[in-house]
C-alpha cells in the first residue's frame, strides 16, 4: 500500500483503502501520489463538479488512455456532473486535406477517435457538441464562479479561469483532469493557496496604444515563465469592464502567456476580481518588475522564428481562432474579410483560410447570411483544433499562416498580426 504524506480525511483513507472498489482506489492513489509528488498539504473538495479534459483527439498510439478508460467504464464510474473536452482533432469536409491527408488522419493519427468519443460519452460528457478549448463561453456553459475548486486540463482554459473568472485550479495533465473530477477531490497546491496565487512579478504596459494581446501575453510569459503576473496600465486600453470584448482580448492574451511561458494565473489592476478586491497587496514583497512600452513589444515580435522550409514563401494557409473565436470575434473576422475583399475587388479569399470557434457558435453562424457570403468567399468555419491539424507531418511543408501565438508556438505556422493576415488573405498584400 502507497505510503502517503499529506493528510486525508477518514472518507478519504476509506476509498484509498479500497471501500468503493479497486478502481477507484487507484483513481484516488494517483491523485494522492501527484499531490506528494508537489508537496500538498491535503486534499480539497471540487466544488465545480463539471470537469474540462484536454486529451480530446482519439491518437492510435494512446492504447493505455483507452484501457484505463475502459477500467473506469467497466467499473461504474463517471463524472457526476459531466466534463467538457478541448476541440476534435479533424473536420475533413471544411479543412484543407488532401488524399494522402485523409488516409493519415483516418487511419494512422486518429483512427481511435470514434472508439474515444463513444468511452467519453459513457463517462460524462455533457453532450455531443461540448468540444471546444474555450469551455467557459457562454454558450458552452461550463463557467465556474469565484473562489470555485476545479479539475481542468488545457492550459488556456485554466489560465482564463484562475485569471478572468477568480476559479482555482493548477495546470493539471491528462488523465489527472478526469481522476481529479471522479473522486471529487484535488490536492492543494500551487494556484489552490492564496500564497500561490501572489504575483512574483509587477508589469508596467506603458504603451502609446493599445498593445496587441497575442503579443502582450507573449511578452510577459516569456519574461515571467510559470511565474504570476500583476499587470498595470493595461486598464487604460481596454477599460475595466469585463464585457464580452474585454473577456475576448484577456482569452487571446492570457493563451499567449499560458504556451509562450506557464503562466496558469495573471492579475490585471482594475479588471480581473482578484485584483480589484486586493489591488497591489498580490504582490510579494521582493517582486521584480518589467516594463513594457512600444518598443519592447516590437522586439517580442520581430525575435518570433520562421520555420517555413522556403522562408520567402507565400503562405497558402490561414489559421484564425486559436483559441476559439468568441462570437463577437467571429461576426469581427468575417466582416473584417468580406469588406477586405470587397476593398480588393476579389470574390473568393487568396489562400484556404480556416476560422475556428466553439461548435454551439458554429450551429447558430451556420444559419446566417454572413456565414453563407464567408462560404461563397472560399473561407471555412470549422470547431477543430488548429494544433491537431498540424500535428500530421506533412503540413511541415506548408506554409501556414496564423494570428494565434499559441498555435505559433506549438507549430511551424508563421505568425502575422490582424492586419498583416487580413492582407494576405485578402490579396491586399499581393
Amino acid at each position: 500500500m502507497y505510503e502517503y504524506k499529506m493528510k486525508l480525511t477518514d472518507e478519504q483513507k476509506a476509498i484509498l483503502n479500497g471501500s468503493e472498489g479497486e478502481t477507484k482506489a487507484k483513481v484516488m492513489e494517483t491523485i494522492v501520489r501527484y499531490g506528494d509528488m508537489f508537496e500538498a498539504t491535503e486534499l480539497v473538495k471540487v466544488t465545480h463538479g463539471q470537469g474540462h479534459l484536454v486529451t480530446s483527439f482519439g491518437l492510435s498510439l494512446l492504447k493505455p488512455v483507452y484501457r484505463t478508460m475502459d477500467e473506469l467504464i467497466d467499473a461504474g464510474l463517471k463524472v457526476d456532473e459531466g466534463f467538457t473536452m478541448d476541440p476534435r482533432p479533424t473536420d475533413i469536409p471544411n479543412v484543407p486535406c488532401n488524399f494522402i491527408d485523409k488516409i493519415l488522419y483516418k487511419t494512422v493519427l486518429y483512427g481511435k477517435q470514434k472508439y474515444y468519443e463513444d468511452q467519453l460519452q459513457k463517462l460524462g460528457l455533457v453532450n455531443p457538441d461540448a468540444f471546444s478549448c474555450a469551455c467557459y463561453f457562454d454558450e458552452m456553459g461550463n463557467i465556474p464562479k469565484k473562489g470555485d475548486i476545479l479539475s481542468w486540463a488545457e492550459s488556456s482554459a485554466v489560465n482564463y479561469a484562475n485569471s478572468v473568472l477568480g476559479a482555482r485550479c493548477n495546470r493539471n495533465s491528462g488523465m489527472i483532469d478526469i481522476f481529479g473530477s471522479i473522486i471529487g477531490y484535488v490536492p492543494k497546491f500551487g494556484l489552490l493557496t492564496d500564497e500561490g496565487r501572489k504575483a512574483k512579478w509587477k508589469v508596467i504596459v506603458k504603451t502609446t496604444k493599445k498593445p496587441i494581446p497575442q503579443i502582450l501575453g507573449s511578452a510577459i510569459g516569456i519574461k515571467v515563465m510559470e511565474d504570476v503576473p500583476y499587470v498595470v496600465g493595461l486598464d487604460s486600453w481596454i477599460g475595466n469592464e469585463l464585457n464580452d470584448e474585454t473577456k475576448a482580448y484577456l482569452k487571446d492574451f492570457g493563451a499567449a502567456t499560458a504556451s509562450n511561458g506557464a503562466v496558469g494565473l495573471y492579475h490585471i489592476a482594475g479588471i480581473t476580481p482578484e485584483a480589484v478586491e486586493q489591488g497591489e497587496s498580490l504582490l510579494v514583497d521582493d517582486y521584480k518588475e518589467y516594463v513594457i512600452d512600444d518598443a519592447e513589444l516590437e522586439r517580442v515580435y520581430k525575435s518570433y522564428p520562421v520555420m517555413w522550409k522556403k522562408p520567402d514563401a507565400k503562405g497558402t494557409l490561414a489559421f484564425i481562432g486559436c483559441p476559439h473565436l468568441s462570437k463577437i470575434q467571429l461576426n469581427e473576422w468575417s466582416d473584417k474579410i468580406l469588406d477586405g475583399l470587397a476593398a480588393t475587388g476579389r470574390k473568393k479569399v487568396v489562400c484556404n483560410t480556416v476560422i475556428c470557434t466553439a461548435p454551439p457558435i458554429l450551429k447558430e453562424f451556420e444559419k446566417t447570411d454572413k456565414y453563407k457570403k464567408l462560404h461563397a468567399a472560399g473561407v471555412r468555419v470549422t470547431a477543430i483544433c488548429p494544433l491537431m491539424y498540424t500535428s500530421n507531418p506533412l503540413t511541415k511543408s506548408r506554409s501556414i499562416m496564423t494570428c494565434s501565438n499559441k498555435l505559433r508556438t506549438y507549430s511551424i505556422a508563421r505568425y502575422y498580426k490582424d492586419d498583416e493576415l487580413l492582407g494576405y488573405i485578402t490579396g491586399k498584400e499581393d
